[in-house]
C-alpha cells in the first residue's frame, strides 16, 4: 500500500457561464443538469432516447433554461468545457472519444458532488465509501444504521438510489455519510478520497461495460485512492486486498481486513458466534474487542456476516464505540428481495433473492440453504454459469428454468449436476413466474428451500429484481392459500 500527498479537490473553476454537456436524463443527470444551471453555468442535456419519460424530463429542464437534445447522445456539442455524465454511459461512447480528442474533461455525478461538497461554507461531511460486486446496498445501510446509533446525523446515500448531489448541496448537514458507489460511478469519479472505503468482493460482472475483468477491478479499487484511515479488505478475497496494495493512500492509512473465521491482528472476524474487532484496539496483538453476536445480524447467512463485519470495520475506523455496532445491527432490517422469506407451508421454505442478480450474488445465496429447488435464469449479461452450478450441485434438489439465457445454465446444469431434474420454461413473459412456482411446489419435498436466486438480470421479462421479487411472492402466496 503505497503513501502519497492527496490534495483536496475543490471547485476548479467559476461555474458562472461555463459551458457544460450533461450526458443523460433520468435520475442523476436531471439533477445534474438542475444543480449546474443553479450554479450558473450553461447547461446542455444530450439523451439517446426520446421517449415520453425523456421528452418530459426535457420539458421540465427546457422551462429552467436548459438546452435538451434528445436522441443525441453521440455528437459532443460545440464549445463544451466540461462534460457530466451519467454512471451508465459507456465510456466507448463517440461522445466521450469527441471529448478526449478536443480536451473536455468527463465527470459523474459523483465526481461532481465531490467537488460541491463544503459549498458555501457549510462542514464537508466525510465518506465513508463502500463498493464490490455483492452486498453493497446492504452494507451501506448497515453501517449508516450503526452511524446513527452513535448519535451521528448521516445518511445512505450514492448508489443506493439517493443522490449525493442532494445530500451535499441539499440543507440537512451531516456528520458522515455512508456512500455506495459502483464501477460506473468509479470510473468517472477520479478526484474521489474518501476517510476510508471497503471493497467487499470481486467476481465477473458488467464485463461488456468495462471490457475485462482488469478494467472492472481497477475502476472498483478506485476507492482506496486517497484513502486517509482505514483500506477495508475481505481475507476470503485475494483480489480486494491486491487493490489495496496498489493504492496510493496518505501517510498512516491502514489496511483492515475481515473474516468470517478468527481475526488475526488489524482484522474484524468471527469467534464462538460473536463479531470481534482486532484492528481498533490496543495492543491488537493479544486484545479483541467483542462488537455482537452473530443472532444480531438479520438474516445470519454467512455473506450477511461478512457485510455486517465491512460495515462495522468503516464504523471503527471513524471511531464508533462497539456498543453502537451492536445497536445498528439489531436495528438494521434489510430489503425486500435480499433472502427474504415469502412463506413456509408443508415444510418446504420460500426465499426471495430477486437480487442476486449475478453469478457471485447468486452463489453466496445457494450457499446459504441445504437442500434447494433453485428458480433461475434471465438476462445474463455475459456470465458464465460452470462454477456457480458446480460449486453448488450438492445443494440442489432440482431447478426451474426462465428467461432469456436459461439455456446457459440448463446445459451448465447438464455438465455438472446431470442429475439434478431440470424443468426449462420455454416462456419469457411475466405469466411465467407463476408457472415456475407451480413447478418448483410439484419438485419440492418437506426439508427444502424453493430458492429465487435467478444469477442473472431481470429485464428480459420484468421492469427491474423488484417487479420479479414481488412476481415470485405474489405466485408463491397465490398457490399457499391453497395449500
Amino acid at each position: 500500500m503505497g503513501s502519497g500527498q492527496v490534495t483536496d479537490s475543490s471547485e476548479p473553476f467559476d461555474w458562472q457561464g461555463k459551458n457544460v454537456t450533461v450526458a443523460g436524463l433520468g435520475v442523476s443527470g436531471v439533477p445534474a443538469a438542475k444543480v449546474l444551471h443553479g450554479l450558473g453555468a450553461v447547461v446542455t442535456v444530450v439523451n439517446d432516447g426520446d421517449d415520453d419519460r425523456a421528452r418530459a424530463q426535457a420539458a421540465e429542464l427546457e422551462a429552467l433554461g436548459v438546452t435538451v437534445r434528445l436522441g443525441d447522445g453521440d455528437s459532443l456539442p460545440e464549445g463544451t468545457e466540461l462534460i457530466v455524465t451519467a454512471p451508465g454511459w459507456k465510456p466507448d461512447k463517440p461522445l466521450f472519444s469527441a471529448a478526449g480528442q478536443a480536451g473536455v474533461p468527463v465527470w459523474g455525478d459523483v465526481e461532481l458532488a465531490w467537488r460541491l461538497r463544503g459549498r458555501d461554507g457549510r462542514k464537508a461531511a466525510p465518506w465513508l465509501a463502500v463498493t464490490g460486486t455483492n452486498g453493497k446496498t446492504t452494507t451501506v445501510r448497515m453501517l449508516a444504521s450503526i452511524l446513527k446509533a452513535a448519535g451521528l446525523r448521516t445518511a445512505a446515500v450514492g448508489n443506493i438510489g439517493v443522490s449525493l448531489l442532494d445530500a451535499v448541496l441539499g440543507d440537512e448537514e451531516y456528520d458522515v455519510l455512508a456512500v455506495e458507489l459502483s464501477s460506473y460511478q468509479l470510473h468517472w469519479a477520479p478526484s474521489l478520497r474518501a476517510h476510508s472505503a471497503a471493497v467487499l468482493n470481486l467476481a465477473p460482472d458488467h464485463l461488456d461495460w468495462h471490457g475485462s475483468m482488469e478494467a472492472y477491478a481497477a475502476d472498483k479499487g478506485r476507492v482506496y485512492e486517497g484513502n486517509q484511515v482505514a483500506c477495508v479488505y475481505n481475507v476470503a478475497d485475494k483480489l480486494t486486498e491486491d487493490l489495496v496494495r496498489e493504492a496510493d493512500v496518505e501517510e498512516g492509512c491502514r489496511a483492515i481486513g475481515f473474516t468470517l473465521g478468527t481475526p488475526a491482528p488489524s482484522q474484524l472476524g468471527v469467534v464462538d458466534g460473536i463479531l470481534v474487532d482486532r484492528a481498533f484496539v490496543e495492543n491488537r496483538q493479544k486484545n479483541a474487542q467483542e462488537l455482537a453476536e452473530v443472532s444480531d445480524v438479520d438474516p445470519p447467512a454467512p455473506h450477511n456476516i461478512a457485510n455486517a463485519l465491512a460495515a462495522a470495520a468503516l464504523a471503527r475506523a471513524y471511531g464508533v464505540p462497539p456498543q453502537a455496532v451492536r445497536d445498528g445491527l439489531r436495528a438494521f432490517t434489510p430489503d425486500a428481495h435480499r433472502i427474504a422469506k415469502v412463506a413456509e407451508w408443508e415444510g418446504v421454505t420460500w426465499v426471495d433473492d430477486s437480487k442476486a442478480t449475478n453469478t457471485h450474488a447468486a452463489e453466496a445465496s445457494l450457499a446459504s440453504y441445504e437442500s434447494i429447488v433453485w428458480i433461475a435464469g434471465g438476462l445474463a449479461k455475459g456470465a458464465t454459469f460452470d462454477e456457480l452450478v458446480a460449486k453448488s450441485a450438492k445443494r440442489l434438489r432440482a431447478a426451474v428454468l426462465i428467461g432469456a439465457d436459461r439455456a446457459l445454465i440448463r446445459d451448465a446444469l447438464a455438465r455438472h449436476a446431470p442429475e439434478v431434474p431440470v424443468v426449462d420454461l420455454d416462456r419469457t413473459d411475466t405469466g411465467a413466474m407463476l408457472q415456475a412456482v407451480t413447478e418448483a411446489k410439484r419438485l419440492a419435498v418437506a426439508g427444502d428451500t424453493v430458492l429465487l436466486a435467478p444469477a442473472c438480470a431481470s429485464m428480459d421479462m420484468f421492469t427491474n429484481y423488484n417487479q420479479r421479487g414481488d412476481a415470485f411472492a405474489a405466485a408463491v402466496r397465490e398457490l399457499g392459500a391453497g395449500a
